[in-house]
């Protein structure tokens, strides 16, 4: 069994000695490299028939959760560790911003987008009365609401800070998103041929309901070219939620914080600032002014979606079985609970 660790506290950088600044980075590197190593094996697995469907992310937060199991936590690069966990996740959330085409939302995509508001709040609120009413942790509960109104584990990745999770209850709530919007995706392309829908409105459902990008994609994609678009499309509306989330959330933790006796600061997200940047960089500049080439686009976006990996697997070396057993059960109750709502509900609003 893995013995709790004790956080160790660093000097600044200015402060150490030529000698101690070489440890120090030789530290980060390890640590860094190390998130990078467990990445690569996730993304190897995921390439196996199978563990494809799981995808990249869930895999190596499996491989980072049973290396903390069997090794222990790997005290001696933590600075390297925390580096990827908290500063790679913000770079990946600030270019996951290129993911989304405010534009074509604006253009195409009003109509859906009160479908979308629809199911955030939808996802949110059930989410989190299901937990009261079994009893489960609230603000991991509150990570899967979040993920499965909005966008999965980059959703879950964005609000963690604003809402002050732990990093345990982080990495949890990106695992049981990814995993059972996986499940909730494959389930949703063996029904498909049955429905009684069109082509389109199955693109919508799917959009409207599922958990991430990539779910999204991987139940519509057999539905053809026009499905998938739509379908992302659909998706693109609620992942543009996301940043009036954020600033709800924070509006409330504020509140939160001053009904209460602790004092504590709550951060301005500036990685948000990021996100909106790019996303106006990736609508109106590239295509229009700057001619970027797909395959390079596509290389950025692989490279978002590794870095996030990578800084998963930071989150994931710090969850252990017990917290698993102790706090994630209930919650994935509720989320459960509240998908299956959700696509019920939303497929008979179509």
């Amino acid at each position: 069994m893995a013995q709790p660790y004790v956080k160790e506290t660093y000097k600044t950088t200015s402060e150490l000695t030529s000698k101690q600044k070489t440890a120090f980075f030789l530290r980060m590197l390890g640590g860094v490299g190390f998130t990078f190593f467990i990445a690569l094996l996730g993304l190897g697995l995921s390439k196996i028939s199978g563990f494809d469907r799981v995808g990249p992310l869930a895999c190596s937060i499996i491989i980072a959760i049973i290396c903390r199991q069997i090794w222990d936590y790997p005290e001696k690069i933590r600075v390297g560790i925390e580096f990827s966990a908290k500063k790679l996740l913000r770079y990946a959330i600030v270019l996951y911003g290129l993911k989304l085409n405010i534009a074509v939302i604006f253009n195409q995509g009003m109509p859906l987008l009160l479908r979308d508001i629809g199911t955030v709040v939808f996802a949110i609120v059930f989410t989190l009365l299901i937990a009261k009413w079994i009893k489960a942790d609230f603000l991991l509960s509150l990570l899967l609401g979040v993920g499965t109104g909005i966008c999965g584990a980059a959703a879950i990745a964005a609000v963690s800070p604003i809402v002050k999770s732990k990093e345990e209850d982080t990495a949890i709530g990106v695992g049981i998103i990814a995993l059972t919007g996986t499940i909730f995706s494959l389930l949703y392309t063996v029904i498909r041929p049955f429905l009684p829908i069109s082509s389109i409105e199955y693109g919508i459902w799917s959009g409207v309901s599922l958990h991430e990008i990539a779910h999204v994609a991987l139940a519509a994609a057999p539905g053809g070219e026009d499905v998938l678009a739509i379908a992302l499309l659909a998706k693109l509306g609620r992942v543009f939620l996301l940043v009036p989330l954020c600033f709800i959330l924070m509006y409330w933790m504020k509140k939160r914080t001053l009904n209460k006796s602790d004092k504590t600061k709550i951060d301005f997200p500036w990685f948000l600032i990021g996100f909106i940047i790019m996303s106006l960089f990736g609508s109106y500049i590239v295509g229009n002014y700057i001619n970027v080439p797909t395959s390079v686009m596509e290389g950025i976006s692989n490279l978002t979606s590794f870095i996030l990996t990578m800084a998963m697997v930071g989150l994931g070396l710090n969850v252990s079985f017990q917290a698993l057993r102790t706090k994630a059960l209930r919650p994935l109750i509720a989320m459960t609970i509240t998908s299956i709502l959700l696509s019920v509900v939303s497929y008979f609003t179509l």
